[in-house]
C-alpha cells in the first residue's frame, strides 16, 4: 500500500525521531525531503520520503554496516505500518552511506560476473537487505549471459548469480559444504 499521504508521513517520522534523539542522548540532526530529486541512473532507490542525518554521532549510524541506521529507518517503517514491498519508499541515509554502499555492490556485481564467466558456475553473494538485493538484481540485468535469484530465508536471503543455461545445483550456502544427494 503507498503512503497516503506523505506530508503526515513525515510529520510523524520527525515526532519520531524527535523521541529517539532527545531520549537516546544522540548528537545528531536531520532533514527530511517529501519527493527527493535523486540522479536518472539510480533507477534502483526512488524513495518517496528520505531522511537525511548528520552530526557528531552519524559515524555511531553507520557502525556494523550500517546496523543502527537501518534500526531508525526499520522502526520507522513498521510506525507507518508500510508493507514490506514498499520499504524502499522510505530511505535513511547518514554520510552519503547508502550512495556509497551502492557503489560497492555494482562493483562487487561486475567482479562477480567475470568469476561467472571464467569458471561457468555459480557466484552467490554474502546475505543482504531487499533493498541491496535488488541493486545487484538491477546492476546484474543487462547482462544477456548471466541470470540473478535471490535465495534463502529472512535475514539470510541472498543473491547467487549464474550463468544464463546453467542447470546444475546451486552452490551450497555460504560457511556449509554442500552434501551429496541420496546420502544422510
Amino acid at each position: 500500500m503507498p503512503i497516503p499521504d506523505k506530508i503526515a508521513a513525515a510529520q510523524r517520522i520527525q515526532g519520531l525521531l524527535n523521541t529517539i534523539l532527545k531520549q537516546g542522548g544522540f548528537r545528531l540532526r536531520y532533514r527530511i525531503t517529501v519527493d527527493p530529486p535523486l540522479p536518472e541512473e539510480r533507477d534502483w532507490e526512488r524513495p518517496v520520503i528520505l531522511v537525511e542525518l548528520a552530526g557528531p554521532d552519524a559515524p555511531l549510524l553507520l557502525e556494523r554496516n550500517a546496523e543502527l541506521l537501518r534500526a531508525f529507518e526499520h522502526v520507522t517503517q513498521q510506525m507507518l505500518r508500510v508493507a514490506p514491498d514498499e520499504h524502499e519508499k522510505i530511505s535513511f541515509d547518514a554520510l552519503g552511506y547508502r550512495s556509497l554502499r551502492i557503489e560497492e555492490l555494482r562493483t562487487a556485481a561486475g567482479v562477480a560476473a567475470e568469476k561467472v564467466r571464467k569458471s561457468g558456475m555459480p557466484y552467490e553473494f554474502g546475505p543482504m537487505t531487499s533493498r541491496e538485493r535488488r541493486v545487484l538484481h538491477l546492476a546484474l540485468r543487462d547482462f544477456d549471459d548471466l541470470r540473478t535469484e535471490s535465495t534463502g530465508e529472512a535475514g539470510q536471503r541472498r543473491v547467487v548469480l549464474y550463468p544464463k543455461d546453467y542447470r546444475g545445483a546451486a552452490p551450497a550456502p555460504m560457511g556449509r559444504p554442500m552434501r551429496a544427494r541420496g546420502r544422510r
